[in-house]
């Protein structure tokens, strides 16, 4: 089976290396070649826009898939009619604008903080008046690592914003949270599903830097329970990520990510089948594998500038990724596994 992913970066290249071993072929379709997925299938170039090339990487492999949510919806609905696509446009449509997340969230019950759909600056201030400061400017849609996210402590700042911060943005009350938690699920097309351990993250300036699994966390049936209301309402086929606030003890809905995810990455070593196979199993039509934990696993991203490898490995059960990029500030580049 050869299998389609859009995108052509470090998701791209873990889902390749998980699954080259069971004889699956890989193709990327891109806006550029990166070095991340060298060898490790062939290369399309191409807008996500362009149809015309889409097409022509449909008739390449029998399944398709996506590595980041940054895609029109309507060239994966495209892609729909030519091929199976997993996951489908629905679920891309719903998590690609945080107005529509949202309201998917409050259709299904599932607490999250207060929000309001702005285009001025004028309805950042009412939203202010009604809820006080700090609070937080998102774009709605292209938002990742920090990008698209504006923290406003007072008036004051507020006023001195540039307009199109707040064009087509959604204002959002600013939570003073216990912790940032994560849960990941898989889900086949026969509805067989498997969860991951609950994972704590811990970010700075937006970009995730260090998560930890935490195998008999308390919040996992809530989340658990949560992350099934979506997977059922998306009609959800392979790996999702839900992402919380903990305040107490309330979860509040934050953000999904419809694919492989950045706080699943110690599964790789820590799992006994990763986040990355069990997303290919799942698109393929296959079982999954266990996901349960080998015991306790953290994790830790290589921003920027890449880290001496002997320094990285000089403990025992440590594991080195390098995504093979070159380094820029606030770029992952890499990660490192360790294992208790």
């Amino acid at each position: 089976m050869k299998i389609g992913i859009i995108g052509a970066g470090q998701l791209s290249r873990m889902l390749a290396l998980s699954a080259i071993y069971m004889g699956f072929e890989f193709v990327f379709y891109d806006q550029k070649q990166t070095k991340s997925i060298t060898n490790l299938g062939d290369f399309m170039n191409g807008s996500y826009s362009d149809l015309e090339s889409l097409a022509h990487f449909a008739n390449t492999c029998d399944v398709i898939t996506f590595e980041n949510e940054n895609i029109p919806y309507e060239s994966i609905e495209f892609l729909e009619s030519l091929k199976p696509v997993y996951p489908n446009s629905k679920s891309l449509k719903y998590t690609q604008d945080k107005m529509l997340e949202k309201k998917l969230f409050d259709k299904l019950a599932i607490p999250t903080p207060s929000y309001q759909i702005i285009n001025t600056v004028s309805d950042a201030v009412q939203f202010a008046k009604k809820y006080g400061y700090p609070f937080l400017i998102k774009k709605r849609k292209n938002g990742y690592d920090g990008k698209g996210l504006t923290k406003v402590n007072t008036e004051d700042q507020l006023l001195t914003i540039s307009d199109d911060v707040f064009c087509e943005s959604i204002c959002e009350q600013y939570v003073k949270f216990d912790r940032e938690i994560s849960i990941i699920a898989v889900n086949t097309m026969s509805g067989e599903r498997r969860y991951y351990d609950i994972c704590e993250n811990s970010h700075k300036e937006g970009i995730l830097i260090k998560t930890s699994n935490k195998p008999e966390d308390s919040n996992f049936s809530k989340a658990k329970e949560y992350i099934d209301l979506v997977i059922d309402d998306l009609g959800y086929v392979g790996c999702i990520s839900f992402e919380f606030f903990q305040k107490g003890n309330l979860l509040l809905a934050n953000e999904i990510a419809p694919r492989v995810h950045n706080s699943g990455h110690w599964t790789i070593e820590g799992a006994f089948t990763s986040q990355f196979e069990n997303h290919i199993r799942a698109i393929a039509g296959l079982p999954l594998g266990n996901t349960a934990s080998r015991g306790n696993a953290t994790m830790f991203n290589i921003i920027g500038e890449m880290v001496d490898m002997n320094e990285a490995l000089n403990k025992d059960l440590s594991y080195f990724h390098d995504y093979k990029k070159e380094s820029m500030p606030g770029r992952k580049l890499g990660h490192i596994t360790m294992l208790e």
